[in-house]
C-alpha cells in the first residue's frame, strides 16, 4: 500500500505483507486519483496472530463493516482487547506500532480511511493549535458516531474522481473529529513552559538550516533536554525532533516548488548534512524523492 503520495505517510508500511492477512477490494489512490486522502476496502483474513502495523503520522479509521470477532491489541506495553462487529469505529493511534491478534467468525471486511496528518495538524491550528489527545478521539469514537460512519461508507462508494471531493472529505472529517471527539491534551506544565515551547517553534524557525542539536536549543529555553521533549510533546502533540523535521521538509517542498536551486542547496538551507539525507527524510515524510516531488 506504499504510494508515491506527498501528503500520506505511507512510508512505514514499505515492506508490510498485507496480502498475507488482507486482499485489498478497491483503493481510491489507485481507482480514482485522490491525493488528499487515503480510502481502501479490505477482505481479511478470519484469523491473524502477532500481524505488526507500523507506526505512521496519518490519522487511520477502521469501519468494519462484514464478521463477527474479537481482537487483541498490544501497544506501548499496554494490551487490550475489543470486538470486531459492523459499525464499531476503530481508531489506529498516530506514530504508534502496534501488534494485533485476531480471531473471526467468518469472512472480515472493512473500509479504511487515512486523513493526511498536515490535513489534521491544520485543523488543530486552527482550533488553537493545541495538542490532540488521539486516545481520548480513539474512545470517544468506539462509543459510535453514526455521522463518520455514514460518511466513510459513502466515500468507500462514492466514485468520484475529483480529488476536490477528497479534499472536502478530509477537511470535514477533520474538523468533525476534532471539534466532536477530541478534548485538548490536558497540559502537565504550567503556561510559563508554553511561553517557552513557542520560543522553542521559533528557534527552530529561525536556525532551520543549522545543525542545531536539542541540548542547544533546550539550552537557550533554560530546560533540560528532558523536560523539554516532554512539556513540547504536551504542547505540540509530537516530539521536538519530528517537529523539526516536518518544518525543515516543508521548507524543502517550497524551495523544490518555488525555486531552481539544487537539491545539494536546498538540502544546506533546510538544515540536512547532504542530498542523501534531505533525500531519506523526503521519502520518510513525503512518499516521494525530492526529484520526484519537483517534478510533478
Amino acid at each position: 500500500m506504499v504510494f508515491d503520495s506527498a501528503r500520506l505517510d505511507l512510508q512505514p508500511y514499505a515492506g508490510f505483507d498485507m496480502d498475507r492477512y488482507a486482499r485489498r477490494a478497491y483503493c481510491s489512490w489507485e481507482d480514482a486519483g485522490w491525493e488528499s486522502l487515503l480510502v481502501q476496502r479490505f477482505e481479511h483474513v478470519p484469523v491473524a496472530e502477532d500481524m505488526a502495523l507500523p507506526a505512521a503520522a496519518d490519522l487511520h479509521l477502521v469501519l468494519p463493516v462484514a464478521g463477527q470477532g474479537v481482537l487483541q491489541t498490544r501497544s506501548g506495553g499496554r494490551c487490550t482487547r475489543f470486538n470486531w462487529a459492523p459499525g464499531r469505529l476503530d481508531l489506529r493511534l498516530p506514530d504508534q506500532p502496534v501488534l494485533r491478534s485476531y480471531r473471526c467468525d467468518g469472512p472480515m471486511r472493512s473500509l479504511q480511511v487515512h486523513i493526511p496528518r498536515g490535513t489534521i495538524d491544520s485543523t488543530a491550528a486552527q482550533l488553537g493549535g493545541r495538542g490532540v489527545d488521539f486516545e481520548a478521539v480513539a474512545a470517544s469514537l468506539a462509543a459510535g458516531d453514526p455521522l463518520v460512519e455514514e460518511i466513510i461508507r459513502a466515500l468507500g462508494s462514492s466514485g468520484a474522481e475529483d480529488d476536490l471531493y477528497a479534499e472536502s472529505a478530509a477537511a470535514f472529517l477533520s474538523m468533525h473529529l476534532l471539534t466532536r471527539h477530541a478534548r485538548s491534551a490536558a497540559p502537565r506544565a504550567p503556561i510559563r513552559e508554553d511561553k517557552r515551547v513557542h520560543a522553542v517553534v521559533a528557534i527552530m524557525h529561525d536556525r532551520i538550516a543549522d545543525p542545531v542539536t536539542l541540548a542547544d536549543i533546550a539550552g537557550e529555553v533554560h530546560l533540560s533536554v528532558f523536560h523539554l521533549v516532554r512539556v513540547f510533546k504536551d504542547v505540540t502533540g509530537m516530539t521536538p525532533y519530528r517537529y523539526l523535521t516536518r518544518l525543515r521538509i516543508e521548507e524543502a517542498k517550497r524551495l523544490l516548488r518555488d525555486t531552481d536551486l539544487p537539491i545539494a542547496q536546498i538540502a544546506s538551507r533546510c538544515g540536512f548534512s547532504s542530498p542523501g539525507a534531505l533525500s531519506a527524510a523526503f521519502v520518510r515524510h513525503a512518499g516521494t524523492r525530492p526529484s520526484t516531488y519537483r517534478n510533478r
